[in-house]
């Protein structure tokens, strides 16, 4: 590992603890989570009835704790739970445990449902890879981690201060490039903040300065801060933006405070978003366990994109055991229906989140493909030696071999009976376009990383 990556987790994980600390100051404010051990622990230990599945295929246990952060890439955890889908497969026991950061999501998972933590659940990518590794854990303790399925699409997006409305900042930011450089030579430089470093929401934000020519690390102030607080700290006026999941930048709209200059959907359609992974020492010791949580998460990514649920799926996420936050605020997302501030409106499902398929495909599967992409762009900025990309990316295929079981998906698949067309028969999902007409082959990265103007790397 990089001395640059040692720097920069101790410079940022620094500061996640004390914004983890300031949710709790802050619990007051709406969708901010409670404090440790008030309720935000959620299970369902039930006799509901269960699927007709063979003997053989029942679980080895019917317990597992999950930990969750509460935005819409959540939704298949929390609606499997409460529309009985884990019960159906035999996990009649599935604790949902509200992270407060992802931080306290890292740590959790590293001591483990025993030790009073969680098993694995809802990751930004790449933790699971950098979880694995040690680098991101306390000592730089190697704690293997698998990925078993993409959760979600869509669903995130780039919020703005109001104090920037009518200043041309948008999904291209060509003809705003000099309010950036005014405010760099400011004793108030832009401040954006994501919700952790080195991950989904940290390179949405990143690849969309970059694209419009603006330097993430040069010309502008990047911050971590947890998800539930992104209203509370625009409000404040201490932020310029943020990169993080609905309902927050929505939310941000709807309160007047804020207007959307993009959404991940604009920037990558049909990207991947967050996963789920779990402690490999987990799975290890409970195959047929892990697969009857995947099928309760098949079955609930399927409820959940039939838009006729989602009034529903609203209703449920919305209260306070969960995200805490009005239904309104999150019903218009889920149909595809974006106000954006500044008169621009946005309706089209294909652009809601989606949690079984988009114009893709399957949006489940978890493609290698896409862990390539993650690991490519944590060269770019610096977060991972080039070593990982080199040699067409042999360190990097060898960890995702490791990491993604999607072997493990497609028993799952199958034993459900999911249609044999929904089963992907390629761990690749082929050449990747973003807005700004780069492409990505996962076939050659190292070609990815050279046509990219900005970026920390020298290839």
């Amino acid at each position: 590992m990089s001395e640059l990556f040692h720097q920069f987790t101790r410079r940022k994980f620094i500061f996640t603890s004390g914004a983890s600390a300031g949710a709790v100051l802050l619990k007051g404010c709406v969708g901010n989570p409670p404090e440790p051990n008030a309720g935000n622990t959620l299970s369902r230990e039930t006799a509901q009835p269960v699927a007709n599945f063979s003997p053989e295929q029942a679980p080895e246990t019917n317990a597992v704790k999950l930990g969750y952060v509460p935005i819409v890439e959540a939704a298949p955890l929390i609606i499997a739970l409460e529309k009985g889908f884990f019960a159906k497969y035999g996990m009649t026991n599935v604790e949902l445990s509200k992270q407060a950061s992802w931080g306290s999501a890292r740590d959790n998972v590293e001591i483990g449902s025993a030790g009073g933590g969680i098993d694995g659940g809802q990751w930004q990518m790449p933790m699971p890879h950098l979880i694995t590794e040690g680098l991101i854990t306390k000592g730089n303790q190697k704690i293997p981690m698998y990925v078993l399925c993409q959760l979600i699409t869509h669903g995130n997006g780039i919020a703005m201060a109001n104090k920037h409305q009518g200043s041309g900042i948008g999904l291209q930011l060509a003809d705003a490039k000099s309010i950036f450089s005014k405010l760099k030579a400011s004793p108030t430089p832009f401040t954006a903040a994501q919700t952790f470093p080195a991950v989904n929401q940290d390179f949405w934000i990143r690849y969309w300065l970059a694209a419009g020519g603006i330097d993430p690390d040069v010309d502008v102030k990047l911050l971590t801060v947890p998800s539930a607080q992104t209203v509370a700290n625009m409000k404040t006026g201490t932020m310029d933006a943020f990169s993080t999941g609905d309902p927050w930048p929505f939310r941000i709209v709807k309160d007047k405070i804020g207007f959307m200059a993009a959404l991940t959907a604009e920037i990558w359609k049909n990207h991947p978003e967050e996963y789920l992974a779990m402690r490999a020492d987990w799975v290890d010791q409970h195959p047929k366990a892990t697969k009857a949580l995947l099928k309760g998460i098949m079955e609930a990514q399927q409820w959940c994109d039939n838009f006729d649920n989602r009034q529903e799926m609203a209703n449920i996420l919305a209260q306070r055991a969960y995200f805490n936050v009005p239904v309104d605020v999150l019903i218009p997302p889920f149909m595809g229906k974006y106000d954006m501030g500044e008169g621009r409106q946005i309706d089209d499902r294909s652009m809601a989140a989606l949690y079984w398929k988009d114009e893709k495909g399957s949006v489940s599967y978890p493609y290698k493909s896409h862990d390539l992409w993650f690991i490519t762009e944590s060269v770019r900025w610096g977060f991972l030696p080039k070593d990982y990309i080199v040699n067409n990316a042999t360190k990097a295929r060898a960890l995702i071999d490791k990491v993604n079981r999607e072997d493990i998906w497609k028993e799952a698949a199958k034993e459900a009976g999911i249609a044999t067309s929904d089963i992907p028969t390629k761990t690749s999902r082929g050449i990747e376009e973003f807005f700004d007409g780069t492409k990505f082959d996962p076939q050659n990265p190292e070609a990815y990383l050279k046509s990219l103007q900005i970026k920390k790397v020298s290839v």
